[in-house]
């Protein structure tokens, strides 16, 4: 993919500083935010965005910046993907709105239908359409209540599930996300989670998957009891975290464990679901079936949706009425996902991301036997985090990486930070930014590292 029509404008893919960034256009609009928004909302890189597309991100002041947050994993079909476009195109011509719960249309049901047949298992399905991923946390919390009749929540250390009241409680990370913001919602627990590179030490003793689940359980067991828990939530790769992937075994074994005792066991694949990890969604990397799963971000291509997809028995729980929202599966955002899933499904994506996994991974293999401060890579697919250390420990080095991504930002390229000690690098291109575009980002954090160390 070499450029894309963005309104009416071909956009290069290729990286092109015109002024420092941000520019003197996105200083001054920089300037007028200041008096009109609040400040509680920041921006990573604030170069202000007049088109985007394939990897390239075009600010006013005519800048192009590869693009390796895909909006935090939302634009993972690609900004303004093609299919995304036209079907919200037509949507926005026939009606924008009309609330699902007052007259409904067909869009809404096709989304539920496509969401029923992606998802993992082959069992029964309903599926709700929600507009965020907190408020598909939230409500996936709800429903597994009344299902079970209990009221305990786990969750899992280093673990973001969203920025409303529930799911603040749910989410580990206190600043920026919960400070200040209690008293939060009771009833929710959280448990050690398995931290390949934390749990294993020097002298080269392993944390095995089942272990971990083992520590889990017991948890449970001993502190809040089996019977007293509705459900356990847990992102099968951590985002906000740190990309963290359990280790090998984990996972399976929670979900048996739920099984065995009644417990709704609800995939947080906000982040890490629709083709972002090389596979549809991350719960098939082990073959893990969950009895819930939520999902949003790249599932509309850009626009605001989310969704709760779960067993048939268990979505049934809850009576008419009960669930819903005035915006939820908006018909255009509908129109966008079916778009988006079609691209999934039809252009390749999920290919792709295994593809750059690999690429982006080679890379931060090289970069880490330069330089020891790089003390971890991992992730699955498009899907990818080097996590950076002192130089002598596995310590945090959360100045570093600010670094680092400063570095970068200044030299046209997007990289976004994360982790519950802000020592993560995160990579989360769109699914169709070319090997040229990549090669060229890493470049540039190469350079970034080095200076950044020296």
């Amino acid at each position: 993919m070499t450029a894309l029509e963005i309104g009416g404008e071909a956009l290069p893919q290729e990286r092109k500083l015109v002024t420092e960034i941000p520019g003197p256009k996105s200083r001054e609009i920089e300037e007028r935010r200041k008096s009109a928004v609040a400040p509680g909302v920041g921006s990573s890189l604030p170069a202000y965005v007049v088109a985007a597309g394939g990897g390239i991100l075009k600010d006013v002041d005519g800048n192009q910046i590869i693009d390796l947050g895909a909006g935090i994993a939302v634009t993972t079909a690609g900004n303004s993907n093609p299919r995304v476009v036209k079907a919200a195109t037509e949507q926005l011509q026939s009606f924008t709105h009309t609330c699902f719960m007052v007259n409904p249309y067909e869009g809404y049901v096709e989304v539920a239908e496509a969401l029923n047949r992606l998802t993992p298992g082959d069992h029964e399905k309903r599926s709700i359409l929600l507009n965020s991923g907190a408020e598909a946390v939230e409500n996936a919390v709800k429903i597994a209540r009344v299902h079970t009749g209990r009221d305990a929540v786990v969750v899992f250390d280093h673990a973001y599930h969203g920025r409303t009241n529930l799911t603040m409680s749910m989410t580990a990370k206190a600043t920026p996300y919960k400070a200040g913001f209690g008293p939060f919602a009771g009833e929710v627990y959280r448990a050690p989670m398995s931290y390949p590179y934390r749990d294993n030490d020097a002298a080269g003793t392993k944390v095995s998957g089942e272990e971990a689940a083992k520590r889990v359980i017991t948890m449970i067991e001993k502190q809040i009891g089996a019977e007293s828990v509705a459900a356990i939530v847990i992102e099968p790769i951590q985002g906000e975290g740190g990309f963290i992937v359990p280790a090998e075994g984990f996972l399976p074994a929670l979900v048996e464990f739920a099984k065995e005792k009644g417990i709704v066991f609800v995939a947080d694949e906000v982040q890490a679901g629709f083709a972002r990890t090389g596979k549809m969604f991350a719960s098939e990397w082990e073959d893990i079936v969950p009895d819930i799963i939520t999902t949003a971000k790249g599932i509309a291509g850009g626009l605001p949706l989310s969704a709760v997809t779960g067993r048939a028995e268990i979505m049934d729980s809850v009576g008419p009425g009960r669930l819903g929202g005035t915006y939820g599966g908006n018909p255009v955002a509908c129109a966008a996902a079916l778009g988006a899933i079609a691209s999934y499904e039809e252009d390749g994506l999920v290919e792709n991301a295994a593809h750059i996994g690999e690429v982006v991974t080679d890379r931060l293999t090289k970069l880490q036997s330069k330089h020891p401060e790089v003390g971890d890579i991992r992730g699955r697919g498009a899907m990818i985090a080097a996590e950076f250390v002192q130089h002598d420990s596995i310590d945090p080095n959360p100045d570093l990486v600010k670094k680092i991504a400063d570095y970068c930002a200044k030299n046209g390229v997007l990289v976004l930070t994360t982790g519950t000690f802000g020592n993560i690098l995160r990579f989360l291109p769109p699914l169709t930014i070319s090997d040229e575009l990549l090669g060229d980002a890493f470049d540039v954090i190469e350079e970034a590292v080095a200076a950044s160390v020296a």
